[in-house]
């Protein structure tokens, strides 16, 4: 194994439980460096304090553990045990009505690098570091170990998510199972999970508070979902009451994805209705007040600070058409999923849109991530799911 010295006063951050060691805090590193190994991290004066996955980059280490421990079979199912122990006293895990929820959120749960979403019987396993890459199989056999009978299969999907630098020539591919069924239940809804080519795990797990929210204030009215995806808010509003739901989406794959899972749910229901166009041009050309509740949930804006002004510019731009074009009495659910935004950045972002459109506007909501995407105390960074519910008179 590896063994990482770092400079002297670098590991401050580590005994606040900081689980990233940045490359520039590494005065050497002794042993055969293996990008995905284990390497036990040594302070300046010798004193162990950590073990992670090195990986060349900015973030050189990702730290699994702070105790001097074996990271094997045993640590692998302890730690998928506290997740799942987790998810079932938060209420996601172990119902009927739902089995749609996620199990491992990297750093949240103390596994930075992994994420683990459930989906009906199957678990869909993505590795962001090339370290939880390299134990992707031993991951795979600690899971079926801790889910047991509540899940057959278990798909790998990380062909886009670790380092091209890498070059691990990794594949997306069933590490047990390989069933075809794709139907999973969210709060008693059934959806299509697109696991195999779709974004993500293969569904949005991250939004199941906030549509739950939306179907409180859909009765009687008309709703416009842009960047739809899947059509998970769709679904909520017509289960909700909705007069019209109008889903948007610049992927014509993704609209045949919402028109399944509206179809799934509510056969022949002519209340909803799908468009392929591009969402700032759906925007400008639509009518005036045609729609009294509009969800805007984008794409992230900005995946790194580089782009953190462009982005800043496109969701003021979004939302100022959002503003200008909502009935009088309108709810609009506006939503940043960019890590590099902050809650304050994007706040500001939707002020200046109201603003330039002049129309009166009142906080209802703030939103943000649900409880199986928990956010480690000690790793603020994991805080990335920002949202505002809006009265627009």
């Amino acid at each position: 194994m590896m063994t990482i010295y770092l400079k002297r006063g670098k590991d401050e951050s580590l005994r606040r439980f900081h689980p990233w060691i940045f490359s520039g805090a590494i005065h050497h590193i002794d042993g055969q460096e293996e990008e995905g190994a284990l390497a036990r991290v040594l302070t300046a004066d010798g004193e162990y304090i950590a073990t992670g996955h090195w990986q060349i980059g900015s973030i050189a280490v990702r730290v699994l553990t702070f105790a001097d421990e074996p990271i094997d079979e045993h640590f692998w199912q302890e730690r998928l045990c506290v997740a799942l122990d987790a998810r079932r006293a938060m209420g996601v895990a172990g119902r009927e009505d739902n089995t749609t929820y996620r199990l491992v959120h990297g750093e949240g749960d103390n596994l930075p690098g992994l994420v683990i979403d459930i989906y009906g019987r199957t678990a869909v396993m993505q590795a962001h570091s090339v370290g939880m890459h390299c134990d992707r199989k031993a991951i795979a056999a600690a899971l079926k170990q801790v889910m047991n009978e509540e899940i057959d299969n278990i798909y790998y999907k990380s062909e886009t998510t670790l380092p091209f630098k890498a070059d691990l020539g990794q594949e997306n591919e069933f590490l047990l199972g390989g069933s075809p069924d794709d139907v999973a239940i969210e709060n008693g809804l059934r959806f299509h999970i697109d696991w195999l080519h779709g974004q993500k795990t293969g569904f949005f797990v991250d939004q199941r508070d906030n549509r739950s929210l939306l179907e409180h204030y859909a009765h009687g009215r008309d709703v416009l979902n842009m960047f739809c995806y899947t059509g998970g808010f769709s679904v909520y509003a017509m289960r909700g009451g909705a007069q019209t739901v109008h889903s948007v989406d610049s992927s014509a794959k993704a609209i045949d994805l919402v028109n399944a899972n509206v179809e799934l749910n509510f056969p022949g229901d002519s209340r909803h209705k799908a468009f392929a166009e591009d969402a700032f041009r759906f925007l400008q050309q639509m009518e005036d007040g045609a729609y009294d509740l509009i969800i805007l949930d984008p794409p992230a804006f900005a995946k790194h600070k580089e782009a953190l002004r462009n982005a800043l510019k496109g969701y003021t731009r979004l939302n100022v058409r959002a503003f200008e074009k909502i009935r009088s009495g309108g709810i609009l659910f506006t939503f940043s999923c960019s890590q590099a935004v902050s809650k304050d950045q994007f706040r500001t972002a939707v002020f200046t849109a109201a603003a330039q459109s002049g129309r009166k506007v009142r906080i209802l909501h703030q939103l943000h991530q649900p409880a199986d995407h928990p956010i480690n105390i000690y790793h603020p960074e994991g805080e990335y799911l920002k949202g505002l519910v809006l009265y627009v008179e």
